[in-house]
This record gives structure tokens, sequence and C-alpha cells, in this order.
């Protein structure tokens, strides 16, 4: 190392290997910066009195761009000198588990490039927003445990001390910071510079965060034409004028035009961070996608993708078909024992002496020697002890032909090698497997499914590994997830039992019983068993033996893992059969000591290596001044994955750095390998001085559509390839098709390399099925017809052969992304982004790349593991210039991008990353991201085409016309007659009371106080479900009476004037609102403010109180303290409230006179609430209108005075005032007042009050079903127990003015049927503003029908009724049956014009009791007239008509009504003015919601709403925060499946933030104001490229 100011050259040797020590130690991530530092200055400071002038400084090294990305040196530099070999020592260790494999000066450069580019034509990416809490917590002092990762290291440990302090401070800054700098650098006018830029940002003075900056990034950003191309066709409306209202009733009056859905901001102050980063992300957007628009396809609502129309420019392959090649024949030996175990024999009695494998200890010295004698020996013992001394004589455990698993670690080869050769002996079957780490291991199950599918119930191991398994408490081996139970046999030599003087291993001619199982992994996940007879074992060791030209006696350095593959097949088989000395390198000691196994070759003078491209590039950067190494020894050193396209800037930088050691070029031997067809080719070492075989630069662009075309325009998408050598002795190759037939491909085209060999495997054992696919291909030419009838092997390698009969690969088919017809290869994706200098943010270069299937094509998805150390924006800036360098040179989009804290990844056992259980976590939402970027706006270009609206000209008539030619009758559908009210019989008009006599409710109360007086009407109950208080007729009267009188005393009031009531639910508020009628003032009922939330609830009390104009209030005691206490005037203006009159204690006064109003259409009362979307409306009800409601629910409900009714509901507005205060004066019947928020306390109060009362019908809000449904489902049995019974219950109909929720209902009736509910009691009630009744599910209609309905025809504004069960079904249930005396009719909103049966329009009502307008304080006659008194366009035109504002549709069904009639169903879709317009298609919010939902087990609730034309999903996250940016990649995943819209900007919220009001329905637009005025406090705010 060179530091500054202190020679390191000086020191003792010692102190040199201990400073390298502690490179490591950093580099591998093993130390902190801060311990790092600590140790290395107390190391030097005992040498510091010896060096002059000494300072402790950090080296400071900076690294080139492309040598901080790629450190192998380009082939043609001359070989660094050592000094500054050694001061790059491991300085730039490469980042990556799978990364050495990926190095490539030249790929690095082209990157470096097409970034450069980019850098012209800047984007401004907008930054997510996350809470602090929600930051990847990692200070430097808790770095990470140590990496089991095959990675070679982390490269920055050089630059970190600058780094840390800067990272601390910019971790500890607020994420306003950050949002700030994006902001700011987003602000230059012409071409926002962004946070992207490449090189070092330019140091600018940072302003004050807030106006200024943001004010100048909307000068620069215009809203009009910020549409996103291909979100929809319309342009946002011009703003209507606006009246000046005060500053509370603004943010309320929305709703009335549509186009403030794509207003700015609309009263939210425009300087919101929100929406600066919503603009940002349109401008990016606005860029054109890659695709051309040829590629889009019109949605014809029945199939809605087509295949896009292939492009004509597309490279075509156009050589000749392909001839199958031939290898050199297999040689004739003449002594070739019969099998493998008869070389062991042999050797084992003639050779005893000789070494047959050396093991080495952690630090890298040899631990044992086994030589062929003991090998034989011990192999012997445990073959007798398998067969005779498991079990008993008659029963023994094993049979030949059993399969057994191998359970040994990788340092212990010995012991393996020994139980391989005794199963071989005792002709058992062994199964080589990972030794399992622990119960929840990464692909624990897979690996189960293995050992199922070959039926292994027995398992070998060492002592060592046995006590090293997790164990349950009693020390019993766990039972590992997925695993059949195993037998544990320890196969230590101690425990083995030496065999009889008469026994001998039979040792059979190899034939084809399977020799032994080597397991795979598939791109699945699915871990099957490759059978190898024992005749292909023999014949795979002649063909190696040849083809590398082994000899006895020789040594071989073995690095690779020794249960499988390469490292098997050489490493144990082969090199007993030919009496090798085996030299193994485990992967522990590579990580402790790179160079052991360069050393281990030197001193053995090993003439073969076995190596890994990682294995290379650690030993190059390990490489100090090791001037004795010398390599001349070796003949061929094997690079197991030299069929890796990136392998060869590996194998040059190797060689580069080594040929001064005696390295010769040609013996650098790289080999392609399968599973299923075990050695597939391997380069012959050449003869010295002979020219080295070419390399094949090819285009990208040409492999992506799987032909081969030279690179010559574009350098920087060249993917430069060499040759794996000739195909194996013996065998025959063809190149096939990857897909559908195995059809032989062209000279010039990539495909499948198929191999015919007796040296292959020969099935996936136990799995036939799959088998057949793989091992028994008959490869077919142009005509279909088969070439032949050998049997060929598919490999899973994807390739080409080229001059010379060499075979070149570029990739693997389980590697492979086909993403809009074109193939892209995991590891060609993996190097790009590792060469976009990912040293300040991905851990050791751990990235996985894999493909899900979102929307009908594969999307690309890119992990990598995050430095603990990282900043926020360094690795947003890494991710976004990933995202162009893929873009730019795979001419590719990224679907998701995502970093997760380092070591979190699954790992497979040699520590690389684990691919299918990292896609299977991304999946399930199990990944836990720190920072993701998600792309669908980019990626996802098979979007049908946004509909274009036809505009509306039909005529009346035609459309009259159309609608009779159809054979449809007018959706149009009645409730029964009221009864006539003209009879002059008085007996008549006695029953039919008190429609005739008292037209006035006031009226009837003083009837029934005179006629009826000790009858109880109301009875009030506490949490505890006592009645706490009682109202009879007359006590109800006498105490209106009493407020009467207070009112004409103390209020000044005239007729007329309008008082607000605010009491909490129950009797009082009924009595202060009779008091008010006898008054002759008008009641404006409003909930009380919440006194643990006023500043939130206070302002909506007194804007209803400043819009109604109220001159009075009425309220208790204690209410009126908190309207003028101090926590009030912190909300509101107190001095400023009218009169306030608490009614709590009252004089007994009797009032002079009680008021009659001289007619029926008089007001009765106002009925304010706020609507879902943020309007609050007053509606006037005359007394006629609530008689007349009132009559027709006595008559659907048949409601008389022996009835009684629970009632569960917020009596402030809606039906729920009418049943809690009107219906009982009314009817007579009695009423249980049950108020909701009792409930909180008390669950069961509600159902256990209508089994105490035995009561027949209920009435609730959805609010109460789901708080029973969520806080009792589980508790049906205690609440039986209790004796709750609801099997009186008739009727529970909830009230709503919404679409019913079947989900709820359902699962509401399913959870209670045990306590006697009924499945048909349920059902729902359907109001709206301009009537508060159209449907209630009464006594004697037919039960509510249910329907289920295609989702794509809704959007687009049909109606297609579908089958239970059918893709995209959506089932929907009748809102209950119309009411007596209301008509309705179905209506095109836009023509005015009737809709046939089943066809979907806006619902109008014709009714008695309809409201008779809206209250305003600003005359808006126009919304008065056109939302109560509206005629039809044709039709019939006289009837007056109110709109109710929902779509839904009228279906005539089997069913009969009460007059014997076929029943007419209403349906209810949903709110209009609530639905989101996107891509020209109608979209109701709940239904994207209910998918949303259904994502991820821990969102609790969802909303959506629209801003400038983006869908804005907020989630409501359950679990913990680290769950949160899971969530963003499924819920942007599940609306693009369902309903083929892009997710713009998802928000992860706490629970409880999305607001709800007292029925229980979302206030989008409420949360909608909130978010743009950034009130929300989310834990992450994603938004979508």
């Amino acid at each position: 190392m060179a530091d500054r100011g202190v020679d390191l050259s000086a020191l003792p040797k010692e102190a040199r290997d201990q400073l390298a020590e502690l490179d490591l130690e950093l580099s591998e991530g093993d130390i902190t910066q801060k311990g790092y530092e600590k140790k290395r200055a107390k190391l030097l400071a005992s040498y510091i009195p010896h060096l002059p002038n000494a300072s402790l400084a950090l080296p400071d090294v900076q690294l080139s761009p492309s040598h901080s990305a790629d450190p192998s040196p380009s082939p043609e530099a001359p070989a660094p000198s050592t000094s500054s070999a050694s001061r790059h020592h491991r300085a730039h260790r490469s980042g990556g588990a799978r990364d050495e494999r990926y190095r490539s000066d030249i790929h690095t450069e082209a990157v470096q490039a097409a970034l450069a580019k980019h850098k012209e034509e800047k984007m401004a990416l907008p930054m997510p927003t996350k809470r602090r809490s929600a930051f990847v917590q990692s200070p430097a002092d808790t770095c990470t445990p140590p990496d089991t990762s095959s990675a070679s290291e982390d490269e920055g440990s050089l630059r970190r001390k600058a780094a840390l302090s800067a990272v601390l401070a910019q971790t500890l800054q607020s994420p306003d910071y950050w949002i700030n700098r994006s902001v700011q650098s987003s602000s230059t006018s012409s071409s926002a510079s962004s946070t992207l830029s490449h090189g070092e940002p330019k140091s600018q003075p940072q302003p004050q965060p807030g106006v200024s900056v943001l004010a100048d990034v909307l000068a620069h950003t215009r809203i009009e034409n910020s549409v996103p191309p291909d979100v929809t066709s319309s342009t946002p409306q011009e703003r209507g004028s606006r009246l000046d209202l005060p500053p509370a009733v603004r943010g309320m009056s929305r709703g009335q035009s549509r186009s403030s859905m794509l207003d700015t901001a609309d009263g939210v102050p425009v300087s919101s961070r929100v929406s600066t980063k919503i603009q940002q992300l349109l401008n990016t957007l606005k860029r054109p996608k890659r695709p051309p628009l040829s590629e889009f396809f019109l949605d014809d609502s029945e199939e809605i993708v087509e295949v896009p129309q292939p492009d004509p420019n597309t490279p075509k392959p156009e050589g000749r078909q392909i001839i199958p090649v031939k290898g050199e024949p297999l040689g004739v030996v003449s002594n070739w024992p019969p099998a493998l175990q008869a070389a062991l024999a042999r050797w084992g009695a003639s050779q005893a002496k000789s070494p047959a494998l050396t093991a080495l200890d952690i630090t890298g010295k040899p631990l044992y020697t086994l030589t062929y004698g003991k090998l034989w020996s011990r192999s012997l013992k445990l073959a007798y002890t398998l067969l005779n001394k498991l079990g008993t004589k008659t029963e023994p455990v094993l049979q030949p032909g059993d399969r057994v698993a191998l359970v040994y670690p990788n340092s212990d080869p010995g012991m393996f090698w020994v139980a391989f050769y005794g199963c071989l002996l005792a002709e058992v079957i062994p199964v080589p497997i990972e030794v399992p780490l622990s119960r929840q291991d990464a692909g624990s199950q897979q690996i189960g499914f293995l050992l199922g599918s070959c039926g292994v119930s027995l398992a070998l191991t060492s002592e060592v590994c046995l006590k090293g398994l997790p164990k349950t408490p009693n020390g019993e081996i766990v039972q590992f997830k997925g695993w059949p139970r195993m037998k544990w046999v320890v196969t230590d030599t101690k425990y083995l039992t030496k065999p009889s003087k008469d026994w001998q291993p039979h040792i059979p001619t190899a034939n084809t019983d399977t020799a032994y199982i080597e397991y795979k992994a598939s791109k699945e996940g699915t871990v099957m068993g490759v059978a190898v007879s024992k005749i292909s074992m023999l014949t795979h060791c002649q063909a190696l033996t040849q083809a590398c030209n082994y000899c006895e006696g020789e040594t071989l350095v073995n690095v690779l893992d020794c249960k499988k593959d390469m490292g098997l097949w050489h490493g144990v088989l082969t090199s007993v059969m030919n009496r090798i000395h085996t030299i193994t390198v485990p992967y522990a000691v590579m990580k402790a000591c790179p160079m052991s196994w360069v050393q281990r070759v030197h001193i053995h003078k090993a003439r073969v290596a076995l190596v890994k491209c990682r294995d290379l590039h650690w030993a190059m950067m390990a490489h100090k001044d090791q001037k004795d190494v010398n390599l001349s020894s070796i003949r061929m050193l094997i690079v197991a994955d030299g069929a890796n396209p990136w392998s060869v800037s590996s194998c040059d930088a190797f060689l580069n750095v080594f040929q001064s050691h005696g390295l010769r070029p040609e013996v650098i031997c790289p080999c392609a390998t399968s599973p299923e067809a075990l050695t597939v080719a391997i380069r012959r070492p050449g003869a010295r001085g002979a020219p080295l075989p070419a390399r094949a630069i090819l285009s990208m662009g040409g492999l992506s559509h799987g032909v081969i075309r030279v690179n010559t325009e574009d350098k920087n998408s060249a993917l430069t390839v060499q040759d794996v050598g000739h195909i194996m002795p013996g065998a025959l190759m063809c190149i096939v098709k990857p897909d559908g037939p195995p059809q032989l491909c062209k000279t010039d085209e990539i495909g499948e390399i198929v191999i015919n060999s007796r040296a292959g495997g020969t099935m996936y054992y136990g799995l036939p099925g799959v088998t057949k696919n793989t091992f028994e291909v008959i490869p077919v030419n142009q005509a279909g017809a088969p070439i032949g009838e050998i049997p060929f092997s598919r490999t899973g390698l994807l390739g080409f052969v080229g001059p010379g009969s060499l075979v070149f690969v570029v990739g693997k088919i389980e590697g492979l992304l086909m993403v809009s017809g074109r193939r892209h290869n995991a590891d060609d994706l993996v190097a790009t982004a590792l060469a976009v200098e990912p040293v300040k943010t991905v851990y050791r270069g751990r990235i996985a790349v894999f493909s899900v299937t979102v929307f009908y094509d594969e999307r690309i998805v890119i992990v990598a593991e995050q430095r603990p150390d990282a900043s926020e924006e360094d690795s947003f800036q890494w991710m976004s210039r990933v995202l162009q360098a893929i873009d730019s040179i795979h001419q590719v989009g990224l679907y998701c991008l995502a970093l997760v804290p380092a070591n979190t990844l699954p790992k497979t056992p040699l520590g690389g990353i684990h691919i299918c259980e990292t896609k299977q976590s991304f999946l399930e939402g199990n990944l836990h991201p720190c920072n993701i970027l998600m792309c669908p706006h980019t990626c996802v270009t098979n979007m049908p085409k946004p509909r274009q609206k036809q505009p509306v000209d039909v005529g009346p008539a035609s459309m009259l016309v159309g609608n009779l030619v159809a054979g449809k009758r007018i959706a149009q559908a009645t409730g029964r007659e009221l009864g006539v009210v003209e009879d002059q019989d008085p007996i008549r008009k006695l029953c039919m009371w008190p429609t005739m006599m008292h037209q006035f409710l006031s009226e009837a109360l003083q009837w029934r106080a005179q006629s009826d007086p000790d009858h109880v009407l109301y009875v009030l109950l506490n949490a505890k479900g006592i009645a706490v208080c009682t109202a009879t007729c007359a006590q109800l009267h006498k105490r209106a009476e009493k407020i009467t009188a207070t009112l004409m005393e103390r209020g000044g009031l005239n007729t007329g004037d309008n008082v607000v009531l605010l009491y909490p639910p129950g009797i009082d508020l009924i009595a202060a609102f009779y008091g008010c009628l006898y008054a002759g003032v008008i009641p404006v009922t409003v909930r009380p403010p919440h006194p643990q939330n006023l500043a939130a609830t206070l302002p909506t009390v007194r804007m209803i109180i400043d819009v109604s104009k109220a001159a009075c209030i009425l309220t208790t005691q204690p209410l009126m303290r908190i309207l003028r206490s101090r926590e009030a005037a912190a909300s509101v203006n107190v001095k400023t409230w009218p009169t306030i009159i608490d009614t709590d204690d009252l004089p007994r006064k009797r009032p002079p006179h009680i008021y009659k109003p001289p007619t029926a259409e008089m007001l009765a009362y106002l009925d304010f609430s706020v609507s879902t979307t943020g309007m609050l409306t007053g509606v006037k009800m005359s007394h006629a209108a609530i008689s007349t409601l009132c009559r027709s629910i006595k008559l659907q409900c048949e409601l008389y005075s022996s009835r009684q009714i629970a009632i569960c509901l917020d009596p402030y507005c809606g039906l729920g005032f009418v049943l809690w205060c009107l219906s009982s004066v009314y009817s007579g019947h009695q009423s249980i007042l049950i108020p909701p928020l009792e409930l909180e306390s008390s669950l069961p109060l509600w159902l256990s009050t209508l089994s105490q009362y035995k009561i027949r019908d209920t009435f609730c809000s959805y609010s109460v079903m789901e708080l029973c449904t969520k806080g009792l489902g589980t508790q049906t049995e205690m609440l039986k127990a209790r004796g709750v019974n609801l099997s009186c219950v008739r009727s529970c109909v909830v009230i709503a003015e919404e679409r019913p929720r079947l989900a709820l209902t359902q699962s509401f009736s399913k959870l209670f049927k045990d306590l006697g509910l009924s499945l048909r009691a349920v059902s729902t009630a359907f109001g709206s503003r301009v009537n508060l009744a159209i449907c209630l599910q009464g006594t004697s209609g037919p039960d509510p029908s249910m329907v289920y309905v295609d989702m794509k025809s809704l959007r687009h504004d049909r109606v297609r009724l579908v089958e239970k069960g059918a893709p995209q079904s959506l089932p929907l249930m009748e809102s209950g049956t119309i009411l007596p005396g209301v008509r309705v009719i179905i209506v095109n909103p836009e023509t005015r014009g009737p809709l046939g049966d089943s066809h979907l329009g806006e619902i109008w009502v014709n009714s008695p009791h309809c409201a008779s307008g809206y209250y305003t304080i600003y005359g808006e006659e126009s919304l008065q007239a056109d939302h109560f008194n509206t005629k039809l366009s044709f039709g019939d035109p006289l009837t007056l008509w109110a709109r109710t504002g929902y779509l839904g549709f009228i279906k005539r069904t089997e069913l009969l009504d009460a007059s014997g009639d076929r029943h007419d169903a209403l349906f209810v879709v949903g709110s209009l003015d609530e639905t989101l317009e996107l891509r020209g298609l109608r979209y109701h919010p709940v239904d994207i919601e209910t998918s949303v939902s259904r994502a991820h087990r821990s969102i609790a609730e969802s909303a959506v709403f629209t801003w400038t034309n983006l869908l804005v999903v907020v989630a409501e996250l359950s679990g913990s925060e680290q769950e949160a940016l899971d969530l963003v990649p499924l819920v942007t995943n599940v609306v693009l499946e369902e309903h083929h819209l892009i997710v713009g900007v998802v928000v992860i919220v706490d629970p409880g933030v999305i607001p709800i009001n007292s029925r229980g329905e979302k206030q989008r637009m409420h949360l909608r104001d909130s978010f743009l005025a950034d009130q929300l406090d989310p834990i992450y705010v994603a938004y979508n490229m």
C-alpha cells in the first residue's frame, strides 16, 4: 500500500502482511471503516518513530471511472509493474458475487459512452419520497455481518473515509433536503439538469427549501402539455370561473365540474413538493417510448391484447440448415477398467501409498492426504456397514439401488470421497446435496422436492457436520422445510465396521443402472435429479481422459465444488480413474486466501488446474509482489464457466498478470457443461506458439433476435465471445430452435445445443414426463421431418458452431428473458449494470436479474444489494443510470429496479444469489427493498389504444327506434302504489292515519301524546347494553315543548330561521328536532366535533353553521364548553358563534302556541352532508316529502306500533336521520337506538341487543358491519356461549349511498350464520342527495338478486352479463326493493335519453319524497334545475325527474314481486362524480381498490384518485415499515394485470390515514388534497417512470 508519507515497503514483512489482512477485512465488509482506521493507526504507530514525517492519512487514491468499475487491465496493456500492482492490491476487488465473470474494459467503456450520450439529454426523474424511519438504517458502526457470498469483495474501501462523514451528514438530513435537491436540479428551464448528471455534481448555492425553488420549477413546467403521451387523449378543459367564497367553503365546494380532476392543485398551494415531483414525472413521461407506435393495438373490448406486428427490419437468419457436428471417435484403451470401482480397487491394491487427495485447512496449508490405499479401505468399510450394519439381517435398511443423500461440507472433501465410493461399492445410489444451514434455507423446499422425487430417506454425513445442523430443543435434527423424514448416519471411520474376511463388494461391469444422481435447479427453481448411469459415468471419464490427455500420477488442483459438475467429474471420478493426485481448495480457503490455488500449483508443480473465472479474478487481485510463483508446470488451466460470454476478459486479464510467471497462453481451456449432457465441449491445449483461436464480436441487437451478426456499426452494443473448443469425443451435436419443436437452426442462427452421447445423463430421476422433453429430443428439419432416430439431450446452452467446428456459447436458457419477442440474457444485463460504477452503491456487485410476467409479456427486474454506507442520492443516481445504460445498450426497458440491504438476498450454498428464491420473494412481497424504481410507463408497450369517444349526435327518433328494434324495453322500474289518499270515507281515513289527518310530523307527535301517552317510542342504550334513557310519546312531546318555549324566549328567532342541532346520538337530538318544528324554525342536524380531534372536525361544523346561516345553536352543556374552549379557538373563530343555547336544564314552561305550517310544501328541515367527492351539500326537505317518505318506509317494512326495530346508525343525515328521528313518530313502532360510537368500547353491543330484544328488523351502516366482521369474526363461539342468538332477525338492512359491498355483506352473513343469522337476512338500501331513500329491502319483496358483469364492458359504459367465475367478472347485488311511490329510469347522462334494459346509465328518480332542492348560499339555480327538475330529451317529456348522480342499470328478473308481476331489480354501479376517466375509459375507484387490497397481506385499506391524468394509489400499510417498498411493485402489477392501467404514483401511508365518513365511505378528494398539500406524512412515495 502506498500511503501518503508512509513508505510501506520500508515496513517489516509481518507488518505488511497484517496491513494486507486489514485491507482484506475492510473490503470483505468484515470490519467497519472506523474499526479499520483504528487498527491501522495502532499497527503503524509502533513504526512511526522510524519513519520521518510520516502522516497517517488514508491513501488518496482516485480510481479512474473505467477502472473503478472494471479493474481488469485490457489484454493489450503491458503487465503492470509490481509497485503499481501492489498499490491496487484489492483496492477495487470487484463488486461481485457473480461479477468477476462480467469484467470487461470494452464493455465498461461502452456503457460509459452510452451514459455520456444520455448526459446531453438529461432526464429529471423525481426521486422517491421517504419518511426518515424508512431510510435504510445502517450507520457505519453497525456494518453488516460477514458475508458468505461468493463475491469478490467490495471495491470502494479507499473512498470510504471521505464518503463516510458526508453520508452520515446526508442521512441525518430530512427527506426534504433530497426533494429540494432534485427539484433544484430540475429547475433550469431548457433541459432540466437532473440529479442524474454524470461526474461530479456542480456545487450550487443551496436555496432556501420551499417557495422560490418550486415556483421556479412550476414557472418552467407548463401543466397543459405535460400530459403523458398514452394516458388519455382528452385535453384538460378550461377552469370554470370561481366565486369568491370563504376559504373554508372553497375547499369543499369541489366537484361541480369534472374538469377539476385535471386541475393542478385545486385549492392547494402551488409550492407543494408533491405536485412538483409529479410534474417532473410528467415531463419524464413526455419522452417518446422506445418501440414505435405501430406496436400498439386497438382494444376491441373482447380481446385485450393482440400480438404486435413484427418489424420488417428485424434481422432474419439467412444461412443454410446446419449439419450435425461429430466429435472425434472415442479411443479404445486395452487396460481400461470395466467399472470405476474396479479402477479404485486396482489402485487401492497396487498403488496403496500413492496420494489420492490432499485437503487444505482454512489458512490454505495441507490438512491431510488421503492415499489410494486408505480411500479403498475406508470405502470398503462404509459399503460393508451400509449393507450389513444398519438394520437386522432379515430386514436391512438399505438394498442395492436405494438412493442415499450425501450431506458433507465443501471443506471436508475426504469424507465426501469415501462416502461417494462407499455408496458405489455398496451399489446404492449417492445423491450429493448441500448442507442445510437453517430450517428456512433458500431452496430448502426444492431440495426436499428432489429428495422426495428420488425416494431418499437416509442421509450420510460426518460427525462435525451433524453437530452443526440445526436442532430442536430436545436435540433432534429439525425437520427441514419440504423435506421427507430422514434417518441420519455418521460415516466417520470410528463408526465403521471392518468387513469380515469372506465379504467382497460386488463390482459388476458398467451397465445402464443408475450410478449416482446430480442435482440441478431449473429456471423456475425446481430442483431435479439428473441420473447418470454406470456406463455413462465410465464413458464420460474415458472421454475426459482422452480430451484432456490425463496421464497416470499427474497432479490436479481443484477449486470447484467436488459434489457436482466439473468438480465431481474431473476432481473425483476421472482423477481416480487415472490415479491422479487431487489437491482440493475449498471455497472457505479461497475467501481467506485468494492466492491459495496459485500457490498450490506452484508448490506441487500441478499439471492441471480446475477453476472458475471468479478464482482467476481473485488471484489476480490478490497477486502482490509474489515473485516466487511459477505456473509453467500447468499444461491445462480448465475454466469451468468459460461458456459464459463474459469469461473472456477474466481469462485475458489473468494471462496478462501471470504470463510473466510462466503461464502459457495456449493452456487456458474454457469448457461448456450442462447437468443433463455433462461435458459438452472443451478447448484442447494448443501446441506451443500456435496462434490462439479467434474471438467472435457479435451485435447484441442481432443476438436479441436470435441471429449471428458481426458487430460493425455500434461498438457500444457488442459482445465478445470466446470459443469453448470442440465437442467431446464420441458425441454428436446439433443446434435446434430453443422454443417450439426442435427444428434445426440455420448456420447464422443462435439455438440450443443438443448432444447425443453415451457419456451424458439418462433421465430426471422419478420424473418421466419432464425426462422425455429433455433427454429424448429428435431434431427435425425445416419441413418438420425427423433427421434420424437417435435421441439427443437438451443442454440448456444457447450457442452456434463457428469456423472449424468450434463451439461458441452465448448464454443459457435459464438466463433467457423473452421481452416483446426479443431475447435478452440475464448475464449480459448484469454485466451492463456492473459497468455503471457500482462502487458507491452495490454491495460486492451482488446483482440478480430475472423476469416476471405482467400483462401478457415478460418484464425485466433487477435486484441489487445496497452497500450499508450508500447514500439515498447515490443509490437513486445509480438506479437511474442503470436504466439509461440498459436502454442504450440492450434497447430494452427495465420494469423494476430494487436495492435491498446488504446480505439480505437469499444465497446459494456457494454464496451466489439464489435467483428463483429472489424472484419468489419479489412476487410475494418479502424482498423488503430499501430503494425501488418502477418504470412501467417506459417498458409496458403493449397497452391497448386509448378509446376515442364517439361524438353524441344521434337523434332521439333513431335512438328510440334502435331500442325498439333491439327488442329492449326501456329500463324503468316502479315501486308499488303508496295507496289512495283521496278516499272520503272517515273510517278509512282513520285506518290510513296519519297520512290524511296529519300532513305534519309535529301534529303526529301531538296526536300520539294525547291518544297513547305512555307508549315507549325510543330506548337509548349505552356501551353496556343498559337503557340509559327512554322516551314515551308524552315525554317526547313535553320535552319538545320546553325546547320550543326556550327558543321563543331566548333565541329571538323568526319563523323559518335555521337552527343548528349539535348533539351526540340520542333522544335529546330527537326532542330538539320536534322542538324546532313546534317553534316554526328549520332544524339542521350536525355531527358534534370530536373532543380529541377538534382541529380536523370543528372546521366542518363551523362550515355548515356558516353555509346554513344558522341563527342559533342548540346543544348540551359539555359541547357548549367545547365550542367556547381555548382548543376550539385554535381552529376557528369562537367569538362569532351564533347564539348558543344549552338544553340540559330547561325550565318547565309551555310555549304559548305550537306552529303549524300553512302548506305541506313548506321546508321542514335541512339535510347537510359531505359527499365522497368532498362536496358539502345541503338539501331541503319539505313536510310533504318527509311524511310520504315515512309512509313509504312504513309500507315497505310493515312498521306499526307493536313492532320493535334496532338502529345502529349515525343520526345526522340521509336515511339514518329519517330512521332515527322521524319514522317512529310517524309509524308508532319502538326504536332501540345504539350509537355506533358505543361499539368501539363494546363490540358485541349491537348483536347482543338484537338477541336480547328478539329484534326482527335492524338497520346499520357499513362501518358497523365492518367493525363486527373484523372484531367479532373469530369470537362467534364466545358469543354463542353468552347466549347470543340471531335467528329472530328477519331483515338487517345496510343504509348506504353506494354500490353494495358484496364481499362485506357476504362475509358478515357467513361469519354469524353460526349464531342463527339467516343468509337471506342481510340486504342493502340505496339513497342519494336528491332522494334520501330510493331502495330499501322490505319484508314483502323477493330476495335481492345477484348478477356477474364483465368489468371490461363496464369501462366502456356497457353492461355485459357473464357467468359466475368468468375472467374479469364483477359480482353485483341488487340495492334493495324500490320503495312505494318511487319511479326509477336509466338515462344516458350525455344525451339524456332513456336506455334499454341491462344498459348502464345514470339513475333518475321521480317520487313525492324527493328533496325540493339544494340549500346554497350562492344561487346556483342552473345546478338546481339540472339535478332536481330535469326532463328526458325524448320519450316522456312531461315527468320531472331528479338526477341521483349514480350509474346503474335495471334488469328484469324471473322473480315475482308482491303484485305478481316480474320483479325489476336496480343495480347501482357507482357514483358518476367518483369515476376516473383514464385512457378514454371509465373506471370505478372501488374496483381498482379491491384489486390493490388483494395484492399484499399488509395492505389494510387503499384509495385511488387521479391527478393530471396520472393514477395515484394510496395504500395503508398494516405491517412493519420495512414492507413498505414491497407494496410498490405488487400494486403496480395488479392494477396493470386486472385494469390495464399504469399506476403513476404509489403512496404508502400508516393505517387510518385514508379519511372515511360516518357512512364508512372513503373521502378520496380529501385524501387527494392532503396528498397534494403534502400533509399525509407518507412512509414512502414512489413515482413510477
